[in-house]
């Protein structure tokens, strides 16, 4: 009996797996799709795959090629990069309330950002500027956090805090003494944007890269995900596990950022959903994280170029209108009991 339930239990556990990555497929698709034919100019579906290849340089085919194509794949590529750092900083700071913005990184991306906005440097420097201010914060956080004392969750969480509100705080200056022409460029950088986003393929290497060397970690994030104190127990290396938690996670908000922005509420409501439907196991809910994120994002900046085409909307302000609403519902479903607060259990 034991074996025939246990069989059961398998067959049925390698079905719902089945289902979810065949669901999370067909949404990916379902995003490029939507990409490709939403916009101010209309172009049928029918005629998207040709367009894709056509050589004859027609209007129609440089939309797709030029604007369009690209602007989705760096949109899952952002949204991919923020889930999956979403799910590393939940179990990193066991903390449910987590996301990949909150130890600094986006703020330090941002000073950088605006910075070379100010001086009328964006088009050539913005994206480097914006990486080395996200490799800067980085670098503070981890330094300040393990000075002296050692590096411990809780170190690392106040010091990013503290280090946020620092670059709040440049960011607002920046803010308050700009131009106003240069003011609207800061604002629609800050609220997360597309328009000029291309990713490189260097965004989809470290994509890869760090979904390998997190999935050959996956058994070590499961008893991490349980507690430190387990993880040791079971013979978990936490010191390292977590320094190769904090640099893979810091390092795809840093790309991820450069690429479009702060975009908001991906990397934490994205995981979140995910558990909600069955896959805690880190071997399905990473891989399922960039699925998932990428689609959502694609489909937000969808709706950012059409509900007041021609004028196009910050995709960040889309994923908050959704983000608020579907983290409200996440954690109406979890039933998350109160005294589980203290604790910083996931859902």
């Amino acid at each position: 009996m034991n074996g025939s339930s246990l069989k059961d239990q398998s067959g049925r556990s390698l079905s719902s797996d089945l289902l979810l990555f065949s669901l999370l497929g067909l949404l990916a698709v379902a995003g490029f799709v939507l990409s490709l034919t939403s916009g101010s100019v209309s172009i049928p579906f029918s005629e998207v795959w040709r367009l894709m290849f056509d050589s004859e340089s027609s209007s129609q085919s440089r939309i797709i090629q030029e604007l369009r194509l690209p602007r989705a794949l760096a949109a899952f590529a952002t949204g991919a990069m923020l889930a999956m750092s979403g799910v590393m900083m939940q179990v990193l700071l066991r903390n449910p309330l987590a996301d990949p913005y909150i130890l600094g990184v986006s703020g330090g991306a941002a000073v950088g950002a605006l910075g070379v906005i100010m001086l009328g440097l964006s088009a050539v420097w913005m994206p480097t500027a914006a990486f080395c201010g996200a490799l800067l914060s980085v670098l503070l956080v981890f330094g300040l956090a393990g000075r002296r004392r050692g590096w411990s969750t809780t170190r690392l969480l106040l010091t990013g805090v503290v280090i946020s509100a620092g670059w709040g705080a440049l960011i607002n200056l920046m803010l308050s003494t700009s131009s106003n022409q240069t003011v609207h460029s800061m604002l629609f950088w800050l609220m997360g944007d597309l328009s000029q986003s291309h990713g490189e393929l260097w965004h989809y290497m470290l994509i890869v890269a760090v979904l390998v060397l997190m999935m050959a970690n996956a058994r070590p994030l499961n008893a991490m995900a349980r507690g430190e104190l387990q993880a040791a127990a079971l013979g978990v290396d936490v010191r390292r596990l977590r320094m190769l938690l904090y640099l893979c996670a810091s390092l795809l908000t840093a790309s991820a950022v450069t690429l479009a922005g702060s975009i908001g509420f991906v990397g934490l409501i994205i995981p979140h959903a995910l558990r909600l439907a069955g896959a805690r196991d880190h071997r399905k809910l990473l891989p399922a994280a960039a699925l998932l994120g990428g689609s959502f994002l694609m489909m937000a900046d969808s709706l950012a170029r059409t509900i007041i085409a021609p004028q196009q909307l910050p995709v960040g302000v889309l994923t908050a209108v959704l983000g608020v609403p579907a983290f409200l519902l996440i954690l109406y479903r979890s039933h998350i009991p109160a005294s589980s607060a203290g604790n910083r259990n996931l859902p």
